[in-house]
């Protein structure tokens, strides 16, 4: 009963989103509501613990509603500047082939953002990116989430495992066990970073041509899986050229640099294979004429780039260089070895022990990605001469952009904090996430490593971040782990790729993505498609997982 209570806000958003096509302006509020009556009544939450887990979950949403008002004031400016339009005749003279432009946008560029900033920045940045070359703002948002995968465990410089597994995971109770074997935390923590990376690797590497794919069958105009396919040798190329360095950056350098290693090195493999037509089908594919895409393709994003000129001639590279400065700004910002990080994260604002219930916030504006979207936005204006009328018409088109969105996510998130604090009761009860997961354990037995990447997943569904899911069933995945007298090592790294899954369904990454483009209303249609990659990555990881315990024998060191 439990289990089923707890399931039953998330039962119903996917119902109303999915079955009945109702927007998350609708769903979402009413999700809410069902949430705090769930915990007000059933866990005997208090009242003030309710408040206080809105007011955390606020917090979370003023995050992410500036990361989104940066990307798409960015996109905008580039749009008035003629950068946009500058941009697309570059990506027509490296391939008109949309599928290859998916490669190395969506699947290259985006992993390189991932890995350097994380938290649903990629969509954001890629999905307006890709409006302004002609893509078509629902598979924008769908291709968007889709990259939000094999990168995301190593996004923002390791973020889902420096901080997400460590502090999900580390107790008393497994230092003890960790001093008995001999073995310190940071070499048990990178034996999970290799377990993670060789699963990552292997279910990720046909990513992009599941891009292709999903592309091609549900946006293309003879809505055929043969024409996403086809590209095969490309998309696999595209692939190995991202996991191989990711793999071996994960065993010789940790978590830190996997997926910016890898986007680095396989951006400039394809670019160079695509440049000279290697691989690349004969056959260009491409979307229909913009008068046949159904209504529901389009957002409110506007690119009609004819009527936007640059007031000076723009370089290919000068066009570019306002992304080339968000990548190596937000790298700057993100490596400890340097002191940017620590500059910006000492500007913050803090909301401690709020209404006395031991709930803390905070939020720290300058490390954010959006503020570093702004400084690029800014230094964009000299670089590209524009004007202040260009400029204010920019902002004004962002700031209209970005309301729908806060809506949603205003109801959407607070409802994450009410599931993720709701351990705090007076019914003695664990948090309804755990209750979910303990339901499910309690059935698997020993096919466990199959199921565990689902948990993994379902949290970042309910939490929208791999980090915050580890946060939640690292320490629980490791118990059952235990119980079972199974690794622990392999049960936490399917916890960590299941939960880098789960983000392609995650509800308030796919609101945050689809403001980026004007695309809100169509939150069901978008997790209708994602879902599908979402159900191939958790059940070909958990048969791994099943395959290396039953078969393989795999063990770690805390095994007896």
């Amino acid at each position: 009963m439990q289990a089923f209570l707890a399931v039953l806000p998330i039962l119903f958003t996917g119902v109303m989103l999915v079955g009945f096509r109702w927007s998350a302006s609708r769903v979402m509020p009413l999700a809410y509501v069902l949430a705090v009556a769930i915990a007000l009544y059933m866990w005997d939450v208090s009242p003030w613990h309710v408040v206080a887990s809105t007011v955390q979950g606020l917090f979370v949403t003023f995050d992410i509603l500036y990361i989104i008002f940066g990307a798409i004031l960015l996109l905008n400016v580039l749009k008035h500047s003629g950068a946009v339009g500058v941009i697309r005749q570059g990506f027509a003279g490296i391939s008109r082939d949309r599928r290859v432009q998916v490669v190395i946008i969506v699947w290259m560029f985006g992993a390189f953002i991932e890995g350097a900033a994380g938290f649903g920045t990629p969509a954001a940045i890629t999905a307006p990116l890709m409006v302004a070359l002609g893509f078509p703002a629902a598979a924008a948002v769908m291709l968007g989430m889709m990259v939000q995968s094999t990168p995301v465990t190593f996004g923002a410089a390791g973020t889902p495992l420096l901080v997400g597994v460590k502090g999900g995971l580390e107790s008393p109770e497994l230092a003890v066990r960790l001093g008995e074997a001999g073995i310190g935390f940071p070499e048990y923590l990178q034996l999970i970073t290799v377990d993670v990376a060789v699963l990552h690797a292997l279910a990720g590497t046909v990513m992009p041509l599941f891009m292709c794919a999903m592309m091609t069958r549900y946006f293309g105009a003879n809505k055929s899986w043969k024409e996403g396919l086809s590209i095969f040798p490309f998309a696999l190329l595209g692939g190995l050229a991202f996991t191989v360095p990711y793999l071996l950056a994960a065993r010789w350098l940790g978590p830190e640099f996997p997926s910016l290693l890898g986007a680095l090195t396989g951006m400039g493999i394809v670019t160079f294979a695509a440049k000279r037509g290697f691989l690349v089908p004969k056959k260009e594919w491409d979307f229909a004429p913009v008068a046949a895409w159904p209504v529901s393709w389009h957002g409110t994003l506007e690119m009609k780039l004819e009527a936007y000129q640059p007031d000076r001639p723009l370089t290919m590279a000068r066009a570019w260089m306002p992304y080339v400065l968000v990548a190596v700004f937000l790298l700057a910002s993100r490596l400890d070895v340097l002191p940017f990080k620590a500059w910006l994260s000492r500007v913050a604002i803090h909301w401690t022990d709020i209404f006395g219930t031991g709930i803390n916030a905070s939020t720290t504006p300058l490390y954010l990605p959006g503020s570093i979207l702004l400084v690029v936005v800014f230094i964009t204006g000299f670089l590209h001469f524009m004007n202040k009328e260009k400029m204010r018409m920019a902002f004004r088109e962002s700031t209209g952009m970005l309301m729908g969105a806060g809506f949603v996510l205003v109801f959407t998130v607070p409802m994450v904090r009410i599931y993720i604090n709701s351990g705090v009761n007076g019914a003695d009860l664990a948090s309804m996430p755990i209750a979910m997961a303990e339901w499910v354990a309690r059935y698997a037995g020993n096919s466990w490593p199959l199921v565990a990447p689902s948990i993994g997943a379902l949290g970042a569904f309910i939490a929208g971040s791999n980090t915050v899911s580890n946060l939640m069933f690292s320490l629980f995945q490791f118990g059952v782990a235990e119980r079972l007298a199974i690794s622990g090592v392999l049960v936490v790294s399917l916890q960590a790729v299941g939960a880098a899954a789960g983000n392609m369904i995650a509800i308030h990454n796919v609101v945050a993505a689809s403001a980026t483009v004007g695309l809100l209303g169509q939150e069901g249609n978008t997790l209708r498609k994602t879902l599908i990659p979402t159900l191939y990555y958790v059940w070909v990881v958990g048969a791994m997982g099943l395959i290396a315990v039953e078969l393989l024998k795999v063990t770690d060191p805390l095994m007896p």
